[in-house]
């Protein structure tokens, strides 16, 4: 009798526990939620040329499997980086963002290259692309910029989806990073027809927009007078998303004419 008696204190005993570990779990969920919630949608405006400034510490951050995930926090204005006016970079408040700031900054004073390390354009650019957690579409005219080739690289190694729409006659040439994608088996279709797929805009996790008159090549990055916005909107998301989605179907590969009959 005392036995069962016992037995029954002990699996009730359990069974709170249980209930207690279940109930933190959904309260630091719902807090979670709420603070996501309440954070303004990210808005920034980057303007090139960017200085030229060393993003090793990034890519290596990045490579040993820290940032992923973690947003930029809000950027200093600077003479490339700044922010629109009365708009907010809408800096995630978790624990991630500050691990990810102590894992660049280690990183960069380990760094013996003789460029600066400051924050730039391109290093902005390159914190919003490398925040991808599930999902990356490009569409994007010319790419050859070995950084952000390198950046799209390492999250395909990650797991995150990564699809490329870029124009058949800028992939081919010197220095383009279109080729080094499709071998290491990133998706890539292209146009055929007449005219240039002249788009440049990413979606991240299909929540943030980037896009702008920016070429992802070293030559714009460094030498043109370029712009690219930084949104999270889910009205232009969706727009620039359809739009992604039917070229990425006409530029399909079963459609391709590889022996065009002579009229």
């Amino acid at each position: 009798m005392w036995r069962l008696r016992w037995q029954t204190l002990g699996l009730a005993a359990v069974s709170l526990g249980l209930a207690l570990e279940t109930l933190g779990f959904l309260v630091g969920w719902l807090r979670q939620q709420r603070r996501r919630r309440h954070r303004p949608p990210r808005r920034e405006v980057l303007f090139f040329p960017s200085q030229v400034t060393c993003t090793e510490a990034l890519l290596q951050a990045q490579r040993q499997g820290g940032p992923q995930g973690a947003a930029p926090a809000p950027a200093a204005a600077g003479p490339d980086c700044r922010r629109s006016p009365g708009a907010t970079a809408g800096a995630a408040t978790s624990a991630a963002v500050a691990a990810a700031q102590t894992t660049v900054s280690s990183a960069a004073s380990s760094c013996l290259c003789p460029l600066p390390h400051g924050e730039s354009s391109l290093s902005r650019l390159l914190q919003y692309v490398l925040s991808a957690r599930s999902s990356l579409e490009l569409c994007l005219f010319a790419f050859s910029n070995p950084q952000l080739g390198r950046a799209v690289h390492l999250l395909h190694q990650q797991g995150v989806r990564i699809r490329v729409v870029t124009d058949c006659d800028y992939m081919a040439l010197n220095g383009s990073q279109i080729g080094r994608l499709r071998k290491a088996g990133i998706q890539v279709r292209h146009d055929q027809g007449a005219g240039y797929m002249h788009h440049k805009f990413a979606i991240v996790d299909k929540k943030m927009l980037i896009t702008g008159s920016l070429n992802w090549t070293t030559q714009a990055i460094q030498n043109n007078r370029e712009n690219v916005l930084i949104v999270e909107d889910e009205e232009y998301v969706r727009l620039f998303l359809e739009e992604f989605e039917r070229i990425w179907e006409e530029f399909n590969p079963v459609n391709y004419t590889f022996f065009p009959q002579r009229k």
